[in-house]
């Protein structure tokens, strides 16, 4: 299998990842191994590191779909006093991430550390930048390279986002439902379900449709990345022939149609409209097929293959009382038309959950919009 190689150090990076979802981020990272040389440590909370070279950071950001963005390791340092802190930072090879006359931001954290101010410290550090580079803060314009600052216990950890806007980011959802589901929690779905693209997927509470085209682009091998750009694209060591590369290769194994059926209904005409809008846009207008109906009213294709679906949680007791009909109604749609079939549903309320009669199993317990969600799977008996 070929390697790309790039003639650089090896870079210590961190997938960021909602809390619950670390482990599905280094699945994906042990596929991206199989084409660029990478070491992935331990998960930990909100994340994973990894170490790699260039082409892996950017098949990172072009292929990861669960992770919400890619940093790499600037260095790290005792800071007790702000003099400490401008000192050592002064250290930092600001000039591998920043060119002159771009702008900076730093994102803060501070915990059990003599440096609590968050603003202060950011002070503190662009000031250190701008001792060798001419930085302006974010807010004077241009496009801004952000820093994470992680202070705990006084030690100062010093990052450089490497994506830029947020992965789940992929740019075809512009029109959302109420309760629209972010890009990277819709993959992790698909990931803990167990679906591979190998049979068909039914969502039939699609709303604005993210668990269908994100299963058509996983079908179809299209990097979620592939038609956005990256914070690295900015850095002055960007190696844009490299680049070109990571993404050809990537290209090369995208198929031209997904190899089952793929479906999405919902009750809504407007969401309805809406998922068909975001499919195009995603280029996977073809690969869904797009139905307004009532649970009731599915029509799974053969052979048997999986549902994945995230139906309304009902946050208020008033709201969980009037939803138990939904999911009652949920379980015996299964039990009927979907014998043999893999159910994965979001759920936030195991009385909720009890509703189905589906002998369902925890995969993985995350939030989604503030709100604490499971990931619940169960064999249709």
């Amino acid at each position: 299998m070929s390697h790309v190689t790039a003639p650089v150090a090896e870079l210590a990076c961190f997938a960021v990842a909602a809390p619950g979802l670390e482990p599905l981020v280094g699945a994906e990272l042990q596929a991206i191994r199989a084409r660029h040389p990478l070491t992935i440590e331990a998960p930990e909370p909100g994340g994973l590191g990894f170490r790699t070279d260039l082409a892996g950071l950017y098949a990172a950001n072009l292929h990861l779909r669960i992770a919400s963005r890619v940093l790499v390791r600037v260095g790290s340092f005792h800071a007790a006093a702000f003099h400490e802190l401008e000192r050592h930072a002064r250290r930092l090879p600001w000039s591998h991430f920043v060119k002159d006359g771009q702008s900076v931001s730093f994102r803060v954290t501070s915990r059990k550390s003599r440096l609590y101010h968050q603003d202060a410290v950011a002070e503190r550090l662009l000031a250190a930048v701008g001792a060798g580079l001419a930085v302006a803060p974010a807010e004077d314009g241009g496009a801004a390279q952000e820093f994470v600052i992680r202070l705990h216990r006084d030690q100062c950890m010093v990052s450089a986002d490497a994506s830029g806007e947020l992965l789940h980011r992929r740019g075809y959802r512009l029109d959302t439902g109420k309760a629209p589901l972010r890009e990277t929690l819709a993959a992790a779905m698909l990931a803990a379900a167990g679906w591979t693209g190998q049979a068909p997927l039914l969502d039939p509470m699609c709303g604005s449709g993210t668990i269908p085209i994100e299963a058509a682009m996983l079908a179809r091998r299209i990097p979620p990345g592939i038609d956005r750009s990256f914070a690295f694209e900015r850095w002055p060591e960007f190696d844009r022939e490299l680049w070109q590369t990571v993404r050809d290769m990537a290209r090369d194994r995208m198929l031209a149609a997904s190899p089952v059926p793929i479906l999405g209904s919902d009750r809504d005409a407007g969401a309805v409209q809406a998922a068909t809008g975001n499919a195009e846009r995603a280029g996977v207008g073809a690969d869904v097929t797009w139905r307004r109906a009532a649970v009731s009213a599915i029509e799974p294709p053969r052979p048997p293959g999986w549902v994945v679906t995230n139906p309304p949680y009902g946050v208020r007791v008033g709201e969980r009382n009037r939803l138990r009909d939904l999911y009652a109604q949920f379980g015996n749609v299964m039990r009927a038309k979907c014998p043999g079939w893999e159910v994965a549903m979001l759920t936030a309320h195991s009385e909720l959950e009890r509703q189905t009669g589906l002998p369902l199993e925890s995969r993985f317990e995350t939030t989604n919009g503030g709100i604490r969600v499971r990931l619940m799977r169960a064999r249709v008996p």
